[in-house]
């Protein structure tokens, strides 16, 4: 049996398997991924954003057919589909809109005289792109786009459970002019990665978005080899809500913002930290919308509740949510198991949960919500930053100043102010602690993979 193969997480079907790569295989792969970069590196940056535009346009004209095949592979609701999918189309247009200034000569100050120096970015060859479940279009988007407008080659290995839409996206960027062997979709092992690919010379970096665990094991690999990381990792996001004019409101952001992909996201609100004088307003709003959440078929519009990706991600989130509620955290809504086959899971409400008990450290991927109750900002932001992880993060209050005071605080790569985490093409995405290193989109996702050469010239 293939490790590649599509299970309907709303039944539990095996739909398709699709054969996973021998270690020859994958040497000829990276042998024309590595021969492709002199021709690709060689075009100018403007030939290479006309190629991320047409590949937004496709992406645009094909909406429909791509949200199909994540909502098969992975179970996301169709309205959140073709949303992932207009926000890649966006990341493509960005960066090709933005290259040709991304890639102008820095000048650096200290020369004397008629001396000049500069800083010229290159690119610097084939890079192994790994990448996870939960967004499958996105996480590509982001990898790949500015990585192609510099003019690097990319070997894509997608999860195992997104096979179709990591073939159907080769395929777009072929049709749009990349090169057939400047991006090669692999369906490769992660033996074949530790022990294949990163020790080839021909490899120059790897960028992992995934889980802590397996952003350390490719991290050891890569260190091993002397190869360049990017790790986007996990992440325990802490919300604070200082005060609020409307409770009711804001707990439907809040909501709204840990169900997106039904929990799945590093970037999720997993830690919802609020003030002693509007706590108890708050988790009976919440807890009135969990309450109501109810499964719903992922094809439908306006899906409420899709299936969890997996039958296996079912059972592990369950498994963490007992876990909990054993260790002495308080239920306030959700925690049962529904009797289906699919991968539906009820949301839960935890509060009480403990500093060396389960939960508090770890990250639950799935729509587990777990309540704090703060009694002062110091308290506030201390319960934020105890915490391994350090990806993103949101402050709430009807005093901007006072928002921006508590949020200067956190330790967290990413913090939005009055407004839930949201990706943007525009906004650099990364975190710090173990929530990983290395930056993308935005400006900063093309100074990665990327030879800063010094140019010094004598007056």
């Amino acid at each position: 049996m293939s490790m590649y193969r599509i299970v309907n997480p709303a039944t539990g079907e095996l739909v398709e398997e699709f054969p996973t790569a021998t270690d020859d295989q994958i040497v000829d792969a990276q042998q024309r991924n590595h021969q492709a970069f002199a021709e690709w590196a060689a075009r100018s940056v403007t030939e290479r954003a006309g190629v991320l535009t047409a590949v937004a346009d496709a992406y645009a004209e094909r909406a429909d057919e791509l949200a199909e095949i994540i909502n098969l592979e992975m179970g996301k609701a169709v309205p959140e589909a073709k949303g992932e999918i207009k926000l890649s189309e966006m990341i493509y247009r960005y960066f090709a809109d933005h290259a040709e200034t991304f890639l102008e000569d820095e000048p650096l100050r200290g020369t004397e005289g008629e001396d000049k120096a500069w800083i010229r970015r290159k690119p610097v060859g084939s890079i192994l792109g790994i990448m996870p479940w939960n967004f499958p279009y996105y996480q590509v988007a982001r990898f790949a786009a500015p990585n192609l407008a510099l003019g690097n080659t990319i070997l894509l290995k997608h999860a195992p459970q997104d096979p179709k839409s990591a073939a159907v996206m080769e395929e777009i960027f072929h049709a749009a002019g990349v090169p057939v062997d400047a991006y090669i979709n692999i369906y490769a092992t992660n033996e074949q990665v530790s022990d294949v690919i990163l020790p080839s010379p021909l490899n120059q970096g790897v960028s992992v978005t995934g889980s802590e665990r397996a952003g350390s094991a490719v991290a050891q690999a890569a260190g091993k080899n002397l190869k360049k990381v990017v790790l986007e990792l996990g992440g325990s996001d802490p919300y604070i809500l200082l005060d609020t004019e409307d409770v009711k409101k804001t707990a439907k952001v809040f909501f709204r913002s840990r169900m997106g992909n039904v929990g799945q996201a590093c970037n999720s609100p997993k830690r919802m930290i609020v003030m002693d004088d509007v706590y108890d307003d708050f988790a009976a709003e919440l807890t009135d919308l969990v309450k109501a959440a109810t499964p719903s078929d992922p094809t439908a519009e306006g899906a409420a509740l899709s299936p969890l990706s997996s039958i296996e991600a079912r059972d592990r989130f369950l498994d963490q949510v007992d876990a909990v509620a054993a260790d002495g955290a308080k239920v306030l809504a959700g925690g049962q198991r529904y009797d289906s086959a699919s991968a539906h899971v009820q949301p839960v409400v935890f509060e009480g949960v403990e500093p060396g008990k389960r939960g508090y450290h770890e990250e639950l991927f799935g729509p587990a919500f777990m309540l704090f109750r703060a009694s002062s900002e110091d308290e506030a932001i201390k319960i934020a930053n105890d915490t391994p992880f350090g990806l993103g993060s949101a402050v709430f209050s009807s005093d901007i100043e006072r928002a921006e005071r508590v949020g200067s605080q956190i330790e967290a790569g990413m913090v939005f102010l009055n407004a839930p985490e949201s990706s943007r093409e525009f906004l650099p995405f990364g975190g710090v602690k173990r929530s990983g290193v290395g930056r993308e989109l935005g400006p900063l996702a093309m100074d990665e993979f990327v030879n800063k050469q010094m140019v010094f010239k004598k007056g």
